[in-house]
């Protein structure tokens, strides 16, 4: 019996299985999060510098594999066995085990939740083809959400190529037929497009960037336009409720700018899994 009718057969070891993939790749999503910004701030300021007439300088190779992972404090190059998901860092008590810096509580969680909603979509969609397509919206729903918390940036690099992704999965109906996927897409856009102008003309100010346009864009490539409004309901909830909870117990002003991308991923995630049944249910109502 090869690997794949052992994973057929046998659905909690297929659960483990995936969880497992989820924990590892977890460790290089952390990577993504924290060096795509950086790259990407690097690539900005010598195109400044070009269009300033400056002579660029040549920067030190630096992209997802190099340099190799170190310490952010010490640059204390991090051993194999320092780089178990998770294990890691509990056995160095979250703490640098060369400069005693601490390391941020975002790396274990990361990972932590890579592994939970990998595993969970593995029992909620089954061996399937479409578990592949939903553990890709899955991750970079994460990278997307923790690059979001700590730059307020939503990299074009990541939700254009999820945009086209959505609708190449469903070209031969994958969540949704490839009309809802395409109207989706562009319904995703022009709602937060609209409220963005719509705000700006009353207020002079700017509610929210570019990138939750197109973030919204790509979550309706995938799961089509039938569950956009459950998406942008679920979003303003959760972001009112966590922002109201964050101004307070931060002692924040009400003009703190806070990232809306986190909140457009978790109301993605949550319609991936259970859009449908939420909408079927309110339609019964009436």
């Amino acid at each position: 019996m090869n690997i794949f009718n052992t994973l057929q057969a046998s659905p909690a070891f297929f659960i483990s299985f995936i969880s497992l993939i989820g924990l590892i790749l977890g460790s290089f999503l952390n990577v993504v999060i924290y060096r795509l910004p950086v790259m990407l701030k690097r690539e900005w300021m010598q195109q400044c510098a070009e269009l300033r007439g400056e002579q660029v300088k040549v920067l030190p190779a630096y992209n997802l594999a190099i340099p190799g992972s170190g310490c952010s404090q010490c640059g204390h190059k991090i051993s194999v066995l320092e780089n178990i998901p998770i294990i890691s860092y509990l056995l160095l008590r979250g703490h640098c085990s060369s400069c005693q810096a601490r390391i941020p509580f975002d790396y274990p969680l990361v990972e932590a939740l890579t592994a939970i909603l990998s595993g969970f979509a593995a029992w909620h969609f089954g061996f399937s083809g479409i578990l592949l397509a939903a553990l890709i919206f899955i991750w970079a729903m994460i990278i997307l959400t923790f690059i979001d918390l700590n730059t307020q940036l939503l990299p074009d690099s990541i939700t254009q190529p999820l945009l086209w992704a959505g609708l190449i999965v469903n070209l031969h109906n994958g969540f949704v037929d490839i009309h809802s996927a395409v109207i989706g897409a562009v319904a995703g856009y022009l709602t937060l497009w609209s409220v963005y102008w719509l705000f700006k003309l009353i207020t002079g100010k700017e509610g929210m960037g570019y990138g939750d346009f197109k973030l919204l864009a790509a979550v309706g490539a995938w799961l089509g336009w039938q569950l956009l409004p459950l998406v942008i309901l679920l979003s303003s909830v959760m972001g009112a409720a966590i922002g109201t909870i964050l101004i307070l117990a931060a002692n924040r002003s009400k003009g703190t700018t806070l990232p809306f991308g986190p909140y457009l991923a978790g109301g993605g995630l949550i319609a991936l899994f259970w859009g449908s049944q939420i909408n079927q249910a309110y339609l019964a109502m009436f």
